[in-house]
């Protein structure tokens, strides 16, 4: 500790004592910054009001001085407690700092146009739980009478999922102009996630076709949830499922392909387990509840089915999302 400030502070402590004035506070006041200036220590100041008090009242009772040096024992380990306090704060600038930026670009990254193919219509909707989504959606148009989209869902989250969904990308942008029959693209962007990401991170996906001069709807699963075909004429509901083990995991699996045939007002529902694993306080929401929500707005367009089951499903959680959700729609809307 400089002996110019003790000397100035103990200066300004008798000039205050003697005409304890409002001029007197102020000078203290502008005087505590050079404490910060110097980089004094707050048990420092302790002790240098120690030492004042003792030169202008040399007959104080050793008991009262006594309390400063437990007073300037209180301050070390304070001192102490707020650099780390305050480390740490700095520490979560810098992350969160990160964070919006890794969030910028992966918004950047993952950003998907919507094919336009006559007779369907199309709608999606995705909301993550946290700053980063684990989820992606991806749709291909790769000729006027057929659209595909690609549903992921990374098993972990942060910026490793992310790092994960950009490897997805790279497979799915690669698939411009190669063949994007379902089992097919799930072997090759298995084969590119299997080699480049990290063993303990895996991926679901599911992957849909649209033949518009077919009117069918071809998929593969990498172990995703079930989408779920609505039947406009009986207003019924079937699962689509396929077997297919999850992204990642070995580099050689054989992926089963369906297809089905869509009717005018037939629509596909694709999601992920943020939807299908809804939480309440009374536990997970069945499937059959779901079903009813979706049935209750099946006349709506597609985007307005899913705007609605996620409004439905998130007041159900008081809007506080427990996981990634997302939802896509294939609805066919006339008999071309």
């Amino acid at each position: 500790m400089p002996k110019e400030v003790g000397k100035q502070y103990r200066a300004l402590l008798k000039q205050y004592i003697d005409n304890q004035s409002e001029e007197g506070l102020y000078f203290g006041q502008q005087f505590s910054r050079q404490f910060i200036e110097k980089n004094i220590a707050p048990e420092e100041v302790i002790s240098m009001h120690k030492t004042g008090v003792a030169e202008l009242f040399p007959d104080l009772p050793t008991e009262l001085m006594l309390t400063y040096d437990f007073l300037i024992e209180m301050m070390i380990h304070y001192g102490l407690a707020l650099q780390e306090h305050q480390s740490l704060i700095r520490k979560q600038e810098e992350i969160r700092v990160e964070m919006n930026l890794a969030t910028k670009v992966q918004d950047t990254l993952l950003k998907t146009k919507i094919p336009e193919i006559k007779g369907l219509d199309i709608g999606y909707l995705t909301k993550p739980a946290k700053q980063m989504s684990g989820d992606y959606i991806y749709f291909l148009n790769e000729t006027g009478n057929s659209a595909c989209v690609a549903v992921a869902d990374v098993i972990g989250k942060g910026i490793p999922a992310a790092l994960c969904m950009s490897m997805v990308k790279f497979g799915m942008d690669s698939l411009q102009k190669e063949n994007t029959s379902p089992h097919h693209v799930l072997d090759i962007v298995n084969r590119i996630v299997e080699k480049s990401v990290d063993e303990s991170m895996f991926i679901s996906m599911f992957y849909g076709k649209y033949n518009a001069d077919l009117s069918t709807f071809s998929y593969a699963s990498a172990g995703h949830e079930p989408a779920l075909l609505f039947k406009a004429s009986n207003r019924t509901f079937v699962e689509l499922d396929a077997k297919g083990l999850l992204l990642g995991v070995q580099p050689n699996v054989v992926y089963e392909e369906r297809s089905v045939e869509l009717e005018k007002g037939d629509f596909i529902v694709i999601m992920t387990d943020g939807v299908t694993e809804v939480r309440t306080e009374d536990g997970f929401i069945d499937q059959t509840e779901i079903e009813a929500m979706i049935e209750e707005v099946s006349e709506d367009s597609a985007q307005e089915i899913a705007n609605s089951l996620y409004d439905k499903l998130a007041s159900l959680q008081n809007f506080i999302l427990h996981d990634d959700f997302t939802i896509v729609i294939f609805k066919k809307t006339d008999d071309v």
